[in-house]
């Protein structure tokens, strides 16, 4: 019996692509498995990319969770000072997973040319802080140093410098306070670009203790504490474990909730994502689940002779299936050679720009890891193979006389 099958599935498999009725058709399947495997490869990388890379940009200027004062100030402008000599200052060692605290303030300014003038946020940085983040930002220049005593280093954005027509190097006024503005003179060591304009127009970095000058504020007082966390996912449990840790007069703040819009814009990309491999996958299967009929059909005379011979329907079903499931098998391996082709083309040569205006990141940012490409393709494959059981049970119904008179 072994050997009646094993020829069966030999005459499936070297005949189908000969048929001039089933070989387009099992080629329209392969090519339907490989193009929904190539685009939701395309829709996961690149979906998970940019919310990635939108989440890692608003933490850059913020940090994952703000420490602030109770109070009713709802602008960027820090006003109530804080303590610096916090117990959880500077290493936060009740709490796994916090990689850095560090003590910042903020102050809204006027930076005023010859010709034109700019509103903005300085944010005074100190020793402490972590410039990690903005090393990849910057493209001009270097970033400040504040290790040492007071100075007039600032670090501006690409877009504030090209509406102010500003030059690395070059010295500015900024004028501080509404009722009786205060002068500062600042010198342009850095030019950064995060892509991110809502926030680029608005923040240049300078010296903590500027702010804590002109808002007569004692050297030991800040504006906000920044939190960094290892995990992104862990934010809501952070947040809360840091709340309880902080003193009663301090709130805990976490990024998701004063960027709100921003996040909840972004988790809409979940949505597309799964709708578009629910798609993809459906019309593979419904092509494979065309390509076996056809097969079955074309097929029915040696089906016959199988049953005739003592095969079970069960036995005859399985060998349609393991010939299916190399079909599904060819796709998939034609499918993540292109897909994960054009990833990583994107990843290392950015083929494919995006407007920063709309999307805030100016090439289209993908995402590539072994575990959700394993998941996939699994899924894929398990998914099409249980959709083809359906149409395999039209051999049960096959009856053995007909069907060797079949023609």
């Amino acid at each position: 019996m072994n050997f009646e099958l094993f020829i069966a599935k030999r005459i499936i498999g070297n005949k189908a692509y000969k048929s001039s009725v089933s070989a387009p058709i099992i080629k329209i399947g392969i090519a339907a498995i490989a193009i929904g495997i190539i685009v939701m490869l395309i829709a996961i990388a690149s979906g998970i990319g940019l919310q990635q890379k939108i989440r890692d940009k608003v933490v850059a200027f913020n940090g994952h969770i703000e420490i602030t004062n109770y109070d009713t100030n709802a602008s960027d402008e820090s006003q109530v000072p804080i303590s610096i000599n916090q117990e959880f200052y500077p290493n936060f060692n009740n709490i796994e997973g916090v990689k850095h605290v560090q003590g910042v303030a903020t102050k809204f300014a006027v930076i005023r040319t010859e010709t034109d003038f700019e509103g903005i946020i300085v944010k005074g940085v100190g020793a402490d802080y972590n410039w990690d983040h903005f090393k990849e930002f910057l493209v001009e220049g270097r970033l400040p140093d504040y290790s040492q005593k007071r100075n007039e280093e600032i670090l501006i954005s690409r877009y504030i410098a090209n509406r102010l027509r500003f030059k690395l190097g070059e010295k500015f006024q900024t004028l501080f306070g509404k009722e009786r503005p205060r002068i500062r003179n600042f010198e342009i060591v850095g030019i950064y670009n995060s892509g991110f304009q809502d926030l680029d127009e608005k923040y240049c970095i300078a010296d903590l203790r500027h702010i804590q000058f002109l808002n007569k504020w004692e050297d030991n007082q800040i504006g906000n504490f920044e939190v960094f966390i290892e995990d992104f996912s862990d934010l809501e449990e952070k947040t809360q474990q840091v709340y309880q840790e902080v003193p009663s007069l301090l709130n805990a703040i976490p990024i998701t909730q004063k960027y709100y819009t921003i996040f909840e814009w972004i988790k809409i990309f979940d949505n597309n994502t799964y709708g578009i491999i629910a798609i993809m996958i459906l019309v593979a299967g419904i092509n494979m689940i065309t390509a076996l009929l056809v097969l079955i059909l074309e097929r029915t005379s040696m089906i016959g002779i199988l049953k005739a011979l003592g095969s079970s329907n069960w036995t005859i079903r399985k060998v349609f299936l393991y010939n299916a499931s190399y079909l599904i098998g060819l796709g998939l391996l034609w499918g993540n050679i292109i897909g994960l082709g054009l990833l990583f083309l994107q990843k290392y040569f950015k083929l494919f720009p995006l407007n920063p205006d709309t999307y805030y990141v100016s090439n289209v940012p993908v995402y590539i890891h072994w575990d959700y490409i394993l998941l996939l393709n699994i899924g894929t494959f398990v998914v099409c193979l249980l959709m083809l059981l359906i149409p395999s049970v039209i051999i049960s119904k096959i009856s053995p006389v007909k069907a060797i008179r079949f023609d």
